[in-house]
């Protein structure tokens, strides 16, 4: 593979596969990933620099190794090269463009006069590469240190306290069209005959043992009068529904047999009940119930 690859293609290769696998698993909403989150972005960046050190360091090996073949090694390494991929002339400027390498035959007139211990030094400049990632640490730490310590940027805490924060708002939003996520308080009450039918087929399979076919009250309370225990309306109805009605006495939960939208049809549906009078009701139980005007 290294053979017939390019150094910078398989640097190229392996930096936008890892980059198109953070972007695909991380979730960052509706922007990429490495401008939500700065320590994608550092690691991107960290990642490019490794891999870059990686194919210098295995360059400079193959051309040590390759000084150190017999002549007759080198001419076969290049009858083998010939068959296969040969470098181009701009690949080799880029590379010395990009390392600002000299030629292991130069290397007696880079020696620094020094000796330790036999151990002797080259008088490298840096790589420009390296220089050039150096000053880019060192802008990205100045940009960094302004934006969030001078200029009180959101850190991630306020990030995600700031989400939260939205978060609760689009919750309670979509509680307010989510059938199965209705409570009391945004509860409404239907008047759709075929809402209506649904709640009274709910009433008749759950409801009639207490309070009879037309709801006139038998163990249970009468539902047709204007008399509640704990209230009228939809919302204290489906409140009912919900939690139940009085300690040891009243009606049971339904919420774990009933959904929120079947408790909402089946609460709008003894509402329409109304006034309907009965043949022989129950006494009527309760306080009487006066529906709250909303003041314009």
């Amino acid at each position: 593979m290294k053979k017939l690859i390019p150094a910078y293609i398989r640097v190229l290769l392996i930096f936008f596969a890892v980059f198109g696998a953070m972007e695909y698993f991380v979730d960052s909403g509706d922007r990429p990933a490495f401008v939500k989150f700065p320590m994608i972005t550092v690691f991107l960046l960290v990642f490019l620099f490794l891999l870059i050190a990686i194919e210098i360091t295995v360059s400079a090996i193959d051309t040590i190794t390759y000084h150190l073949l017999t002549e007759e090694q080198k001419a076969k390494l290049e009858e083998a090269k010939s068959l296969g991929f040969k470098e181009s002339d701009w690949y080799k400027k880029m590379m010395k463009a990009i390392t600002k390498s000299e030629s292991i035959e130069n290397e007696d007139q880079l020696l620094l006069p020094h000796d330790y211990d036999g151990i002797k030094e080259l008088d490298n400049t840096l790589p420009p590469w390296w220089v050039y990632l150096f000053y880019g640490c060192i802008v990205f730490a100045v940009v960094y240190l302004v934006r969030f310590e001078i200029m009180g940027g959101d850190n991630q805490e306020t990030e995600l306290k700031n989400e939260m924060v939205q978060a609760k708002i689009d919750v309670a939003q979509y509680m307010k069209t989510a059938p199965d996520l209705m409570d009391e308080k945004t509860v409404t009450l239907l008047t759709d005959k075929a809402d209506l039918a649904v709640g009274k087929a709910i009433f008749t399979a759950n409801c009639i043992p207490c309070h009879r076919p037309d709801a006139g009250g038998q163990i249970g309370p009468n539902l047709t009068d204007n008399r509640w225990i704990l209230g009228g309306g939809i919302k204290n109805v489906f409140h009912t529904l919900v939690n139940g009605g009085r300690d040891g006495k009243g009606m049971i939960s339904w919420k774990a047999t009933l959904k929120p939208k079947e408790m909402q049809k089946v609460a709008s549906y003894v509402l329409s009940l109304q006034g309907s009078n009965p043949v022989n009701p129950k006494a009527p139980d309760g306080e009487v119930w006066v529906e709250p005007t909303t003041a314009k």
